[in-house]
């Protein structure tokens, strides 16, 4: 059983940054990347950015320049820095990992993760 648990939403003003951590825990393994994904009320879930276990991050476009994803293998943990927040931006951000490797190593839909974490709210105020 492995488990993902986000943290570090909020509020915040236009313009400004926060940062998500997602720490693993459990069972852990060598996971083949791990993503964060949003989705905010009505609509579907977005992917926003992965990281392969060996390898560059790579982003959605509406986020690229101003996310970066990082990782931590000492601590289990991967990061989503988050600049430049809009209004755009608000939604529940979850963390995901998954377990095989993905077409040209880039994991960026929802079918290619298996574990994923309770979410985290962000809100970026006008």
């Amino acid at each position: 059983q492995v488990q993902l648990v986000e943290s570090g939403g909020g509020l915040v003003q236009a313009g400004g940054s926060l940062r998500l951590s997602c720490a693993a825990s459990g069972r852990t393994f060598r996971f083949a990347a791990a993503g964060w994904f949003r989705q905010s009320p009505g609509a579907e879930r977005e992917f926003v950015g992965g990281i392969p276990w060996s390898g560059g991050p790579y982003y959605a476009d509406s986020v690229k320049g101003r996310f970066t994803v990082s990782r931590d293998h000492a601590k289990n943990t991967v990061y989503l820095q988050m600049d430049s927040l809009t209004p755009e931006d608000t939604a529940t951000y979850t963390c995901a990992a998954a377990p095989n490797f993905c077409p040209d190593n880039r994991c960026n839909l929802p079918k290619y993760y298996d574990y994923w974490g309770q979410g985290t709210q962000v809100t970026v105020s006008s």
